[in-house]
């Protein structure tokens, strides 16, 4: 119950946001009483960390498998990982997060934080390693590269759903393309 618990929020925050969903929404389609879903997440706050904290190990199993890939194609999976929640109409979990960012809780602000410095550290790495491997070319600092990155791909989301898919499927094609030429 826990785990599906966990997985309905998750999929609640991504399409309405943290603030705009109840326990309520969770136990109505689950079948449940309002007390069931208190029981393993006594406050919403406990309920969002435990959806970041799922999140973390799903980002941390995808790097460990792509880590054997070269740089370029490890970028085109993380790539694909937002495409798979674009057409799911699910915006990224740090981008549905960020708008309520100030109203949570600072144990779960951290955890955002956490989330962030993650992403944004592998893809800064994918990237340095990606230009000297030659398979990327961009000017800058990595790092700096690794924020437009992960910025672009939230922002398409947010763009494909008042656009479509193709929106999304453009601007990851010319993501890539720019960092291949």
């Amino acid at each position: 119950m826990k785990d599906k618990i966990v997985t309905l929020a998750d999929k609640l925050i991504r399409v309405k946001g943290f603030n705009a969903f109840s326990y309520k929404d969770i136990a109505d389609p689950l079948s449940v009483k309002n007390a069931a879903v208190h029981y393993h997440f006594p406050s919403k706050a406990d309920l969002g960390m435990a959806v970041i904290t799922e999140e973390m190990q799903r980002f941390q199993h995808s790097v460990q498998q792509w880590r054997q890939l070269p740089e370029d194609e490890q970028l085109d999976r993380l790539v694909d990982v937002f495409r798979k929640h674009c057409y799911a109409g699910n915006v990224c979990l740090m981008g549905s997060l960020a708008p309520d960012y100030e109203t949570l809780t600072p144990p779960m602000q951290e955890k955002i934080n956490e989330m962030a410095e993650a992403i944004v550290e592998w893809v800064t790495a994918c990237l340095e390693q990606g230009r000297k491997h030659k398979r990327f070319h961009f000017k800058g600092a990595a790092g700096d590269r690794a924020l437009l990155v992960i910025s672009n791909l939230q922002s398409s989301l947010l763009l494909a759903r008042v656009m479509g898919p193709e929106a999304f499927d453009r601007i990851g094609r010319q993501l890539l393309e720019d960092l291949r030429s």
